[in-house]
């Protein structure tokens, strides 16, 4: 099956179902609170449509997509993006691929940027995919890339937490984590006159900030917060010593350089606390998951 997270794509929609049901048994949009007709042109097409509300985030989207795969016994799950960005001709390529290598997870990868992708997305999804490091061979997958087909295991044991565009990376992740096997494959994309999506650039880079913070606190809490920690202390070092020196020097203390100290001292102690915390209770947890 083919499932396709979607939100005020009625200009694209109809092409991506008509050109994604020649090679599928079933395609299954996720309205993600659109406010256009999106969902109407989906049903119109014979395809199923899962409607939300209000916009959650493609998050959760994918996790509709995931469960409605399970539910309805699919072997293998295509997703792809509702912009028109991805090719549907591209889908038995990621199928046969999954089928002949036995891999879990098939990503449909760019090697280089499109001529027609703004750079800001591209430099954004390059750090993205930094973060994950999670490799195919010597090379850093193509994490950010949506354009990927799941085998039956990864439908029943995948499950997105991410909300923003975060999710693919966290996907890959999690999947890397579990053992699965993850194959790339080479595709084309689209991007011109795809400027209009409902994300601005300045958004856009701000969930690329957020979700890195996120995975790589998540994936080296000790690394993470104890190296804020020992810089937030060196700060208060500096600060501290320049407030001795003065109060050596003329009689009194500088109540500014005192605070700064002070409150550096703390946000670095907290810091460094909170790492030696997340890593423990991360290490249980995968000790727990192991057995």
């Amino acid at each position: 099956m083919v499932a396709i997270p979607a939100f005020n794509e009625e200009r694209t929609i109809a092409k991506v179902i008509v050109h994604a049901r020649t090679h599928a048994d079933a395609v299954v949009v996720v309205d993600d609170g659109s406010h256009d007709d999106t969902a109407l042109i989906a049903k119109a097409l014979g395809a199923a449509v899962i409607t939300h509300d209000k916009n959650l985030g493609k998050g959760a989207a994918l996790r509709d997509c995931f469960e409605w795969a399970k539910g309805a016994g699919a072997e293998v799950l295509v997703t792809m993006d509702a912009d028109g960005q991805h090719d549907p001709s591209n889908i038995p390529i990621l199928v046969d691929e999954l089928q002949k290598t036995h891999a879990d997870v098939v990503i449909g990868s760019r090697s280089f940027r499109p001529a027609d992708m703004p750079m800001y997305r591209w430099l954004g999804e390059r750090a993205l995919d930094l973060a994950t490091r999670v490799k195919v061979g010597e090379r850093v997958v193509d994490a950010q890339s949506g354009f990927r087909a799941y085998s039956r295991r990864a439908i029943e044991n995948l499950v997105a937490a991410e909300y923003g565009m975060g999710v693919d990376s966290e996907i890959v992740m999690r999947a890397h984590r579990a053992g699965m096997k993850i194959v790339e494959v080479p595709v084309n994309t689209h991007y011109a006159g795809l400027e209009t999506s409902s994300h601005h650039p300045v958004i856009h880079a701000l969930d690329v900030a957020f979700s890195i913070v996120k995975f790589v606190s998540m994936r080296h809490p000790l690394t993470f917060y104890g190296g804020f920690g020992i810089i937030a202390l060196v700060i208060s070092l500096f600060f501290g010593i320049m407030t001795i020196d003065y109060y050596q020097h003329w009689g009194r203390v500088i109540t500014n350089l005192a605070l700064v100290s002070v409150a550096a001292g703390f946000l670095g102690f907290l810091a460094i606390f909170t790492g030696i915390i997340l890593f423990t209770l991360i290490t249980i947890i995968r000790e727990q998951q192991r057995h």
